[in-house]
């Protein structure tokens, strides 16, 4: 089983990171090559731009930890676990941690890959919007 973990320090309020990530539905402006999300109770469901739908269960929204965790359900997983922790270093400072387990992995190494992407446009909407752009 794979785990892989990426980070990135924001120039951002904690709140304001989190607020990026914290609706389910918003994957869809952060993450690399999802094109539409549909959310019905703790299922998310994603669609790639390749076309391929992706069933995802979310575990955790919570906003007093800023965690959000979340499993792929799709067959082809036989076990993921996706985390993003946002962190307060000072006022506005954070970090933003994405972590990836999986099995098989080869499938990890995928989505970790996306996860550098779609940390890179975490910290450019937050940071955006610390500016009030």
């Amino acid at each position: 089983m794979a785990s892989l973990r990426h980070e990135r320090r924001i120039s951002a309020p904690a709140d304001v990171v989190w607020h990026v990530i914290a609706q389910p539905e918003s994957i869809v402006n952060w993450f690399p090559g999802v094109v539409s999300c549909k959310v019905e109770g703790s299922m998310r469901t994603i669609t790639l731009a390749s076309g391929i739908v992706m069933p995802e269960e979310i575990l955790t929204i919570d906003a007093l930890q800023r965690r959000f965790a979340y499993h792929i359900t799709a067959p082809l997983y036989r076990f993921h676990l996706g985390t993003i922790d946002v962190i307060e270093l000072a006022e506005r400072e954070s970090l933003c941690v994405y972590s990836t387990t999986a099995e098989p992995d080869a499938l990890a190494l995928i989505v970790a890959g996306g996860s550098l992407g779609a940390l890179a446009e975490i910290q450019r909407l937050a940071e955006a919007a610390a500016k009030g752009e």
